[in-house]
């Protein structure tokens, strides 16, 4: 997965880097149902675009640090924000986001077919 970071009113320090990376890298393995299609030289189909910002630079309490992650897989982009007082907070709850999104549209598109089968299935078998 190709992970893009943008900063805004914060430096960015490895550190920190490495922990979005870390976060946001976590959700690959719920996308692999959607790389199962794509061959050796598309492998990095998958990219997050992560914005992260200090909303302003006098205030000091309250939620002040936003997160966006937006991941743009074929046929589909999945999009969360978070604020938070803390930057790994609002980094992890947009991460949480993702991938309560993600689940929820795996579980459409898995289940819905599964669910015609076993319609047709009880059809056929009393008929």
């Amino acid at each position: 997965m190709n992970i893009i970071i943008k900063i805004k009113n914060l430096k960015l320090t490895e550190s920190f880097k490495g922990f979005i990376k870390n976060k946001i890298g976590g959700i690959q393995k719920f996308l692999k149902y959607f790389n199962k299609n794509t061959t050796d030289n598309q492998k990095d189909v998958l990219e997050a675009f992560v914005e992260v910002e200090k909303e302003t630079k006098h205030h000091r309490k309250g939620d002040i640090f936003k997160a966006e992650a937006k991941i743009n897989v074929p046929g589909k982009s999945f999009m969360a924000k978070a604020h938070g007082d803390d930057l790994g907070e609002a980094v992890t709850e947009v991460r949480d986001e993702l991938e309560r999104e993600i689940r929820e549209y795996k579980t459409k598109t898995i289940e819905l077919p599964r669910r015609k089968e076993r319609k047709q299935k009880r059809f056929f078998k009393f008929w």
